[in-house]
């Protein structure tokens, strides 16, 4: 019987959000936890495995391993990857567990996976609305769907910081895809403006220039964040910029900036792994200049 104080956990997806909540959810207490990553068997798996032993969550050694017996899923994946990692653990599932998606992906995919898991798990549609350091498992979230505020209860009793969006699954995500065409968008939109500063030579007059209008705002604080989670992150945020496109298509819009916003993301993303670029992610008076740099090489 699931109680607050003795949950079985099982992530599938063991990348930066499925670290950054078990590793918080250890630190409460929470024992048996377990985590699959499709990445394990890979070399490419080395760390994702090395960072488990060292938060203390047994590795398993496929995704029918990790939920066995478990009382939460939560899914942790690649935005593209969501619906097939719930196919991996639907036969696997027993004892009605409930089903965290935590993923960037549209009300309509997270209807789909509702669907395919039904009568296996308590699907919840969960939207995570900050980034998820360094709050980690206390990072706002929204919960969504017919089993949402049952689970609630225990959820808060882990540290979980939930907030309940509606009965309907795709209630959360559509929040979340919908605030991602700004916060995203933003990020794309800083890269092209400080960009053409930096080669313009005028980046601290637009920066100054802009607080006129956004009097409220540092704008060299915000265009350092910003090219710096474009320059770690950006392929992961072209994924879910997809998924906010394919939202705004089930609403009936056509997402012409969000397509623009993808390329961006996914232009930042390849720039990030670029040693000159990479070597400067930390420090932000450099990090504009290497980007620059690096865009007009890439040309």
């Amino acid at each position: 019987m699931l109680t607050p104080n003795t949950p079985r956990l099982a992530f599938i997806g063991f990348g930066e959000a499925g670290q950054a909540i078990a590793s918080g959810l250890r630190e409460e207490g929470i024992e048996q936890i377990s985590a699959w990553d499709i990445l394990f068997p890979t070399a490419e798996g080395a760390k994702l495995r090395a960072a488990g032993e060292r938060i203390g969550v047994r590795m398993a050694s496929s995704a029918a391993d990790a939920v066995c017996n478990s009382d939460v899923v939560i899914s942790a994946v690649t935005a593209a990857s969501s619906y097939e990692a719930a196919q991996s653990v639907a036969p696997h599932l027993t004892g009605n567990p409930y089903y965290l998606d935590v993923n960037s992906v549209s009300p309509g995919r997270k209807q789909a996976t509702e669907k395919l898991l039904a009568g296996r798990a308590r699907y919840i549609d969960v939207a995570i609305l900050a980034p998820i350091y360094p709050a980690r498992h206390k990072t706002p979230m929204l919960l969504a769907g017919p089993h949402a505020e049952a689970a609630a209860p225990i959820l808060q009793a882990l540290a979980l910081q939930t907030a309940f969006a509606g009965p309907q699954i795709g209630a959360a995500a559509a929040i979340k895809m919908v605030r991602s065409v700004m916060i995203k968008g933003i990020e794309a939109l800083t890269y092209e403006c400080f960009v053409a500063a930096q080669r313009a030579g005028v980046v601290q007059q637009v920066a100054d220039s802009l607080r006129n209008n956004y009097p409220t705002l540092d704008w060299h604080k915000i265009m350092a964040y910003n090219l710096e989670r474009m320059a770690r992150h950006g392929e992961r945020r072209a994924a879910e910029m997809e998924e906010v496109a394919a939202t705004l298509r089930e609403l009936g819009l056509d997402p012409q900036m969000v397509a623009a916003t993808v390329r961006r993301q996914r232009e930042m993303g390849a720039l990030g792994l670029l040693p000159d670029v990479r070597d400067k992610v930390d420090d932000p008076g450099a990090l504009l200049a290497a980007i620059s740099a690096a865009a007009k090489a890439a040309r």
